[in-house]
């Protein structure tokens, strides 16, 4: 049976398996792995979480693995509140987005960083689209922020649309869902001091990740969202 080297990994999502194993998605620097995890309820099984710094190894041929050694390789990282449910967010999109087995290191770490910034409770928003930005170019969606579909420099004062997978495209008129070139600049410097830049990655982002969501929503997102929800009488 073909051994895995062992190797840093992160749990995105664990469920039972049959009567006492699990069912993981994996995060490695050698891409996501789907693994069964034999004898979850005891120490494995508590090691098994999403955010803590593992080391495992793999065994097994086609998509489906086992997992041969799971030990600790760090202290967990302890989100809460809106940071548990952006470390959610993120573990959803590499489940949804990244493909099984395909190599992504810088990717892999990326998420690494952002996992103590949002124990931190560093502020989301700029966290999240980084991250968004990183896995969109890393899987070869991303495109510029500082020129057009033509290579033109974006201006200032201009209006654009994403074309999703292409890029940006100067309208010459207002029609809704446009990004104006002041918040696309600074976008490309990460400068969110601009007054608007911050809400309109937050839209460019949706709009440059729904494609590949192929219409289904993310359970995370709605968690979150229900969350906020006021609760009426």
């Amino acid at each position: 049976m073909d051994s895995i080297p062992a190797q840093s990994a992160f749990v995105l999502h664990s469920r039972p398996y049959r009567e006492s194993s699990a069912l993981v998605d994996f995060l490695t620097p050698q891409g996501r792995f789907r693994a069964v995890l034999r004898g979850a309820r005891g120490k494995a099984g508590t090691l098994a979480r999403p955010f803590v710094p593992l080391e495992v190894e793999f065994r097994g041929r086609g998509d489906l693995k086992s997992v041969a050694r799971l030990e600790s390789a760090g202290l967990a990282h302890w989100l809460d509140g809106n940071a548990l449910f952006s470390g959610m967010y993120l573990n959803e999109l590499l489940i949804r987005l990244l493909p099984a087995e395909d190599e992504h290191p810088a990717m892999f770490d990326h998420y690494a960083a952002t996992l103590p910034a949002l124990a931190a409770k560093r502020p989301l928003e700029p966290l999240l689209r980084a991250f968004e930005w990183r896995l969109l170019s890393e899987l070869g969606y991303g495109f510029s922020l500082d020129e057009d579909v033509s290579g033109q420099p974006i201006a200032s004062a201009g209006l654009y649309r994403l074309v999703p997978d292409t890029g940006l495209e100067p309208v010459g008129q207002f029609q809704p869902g446009l990004f104006n070139g002041a918040e696309l600049l600074a976008m490309a410097e990460a400068d969110w001091e601009v007054p608007g830049a911050l809400a309109a990655a937050k839209r460019l982002m949706r709009q440059a990740l729904a494609p590949h969501l192929a219409g289904r929503p993310l359970v995370s997102r709605e968690l979150f969202m229900n969350m906020k929800e006021p609760v009426r009488d």
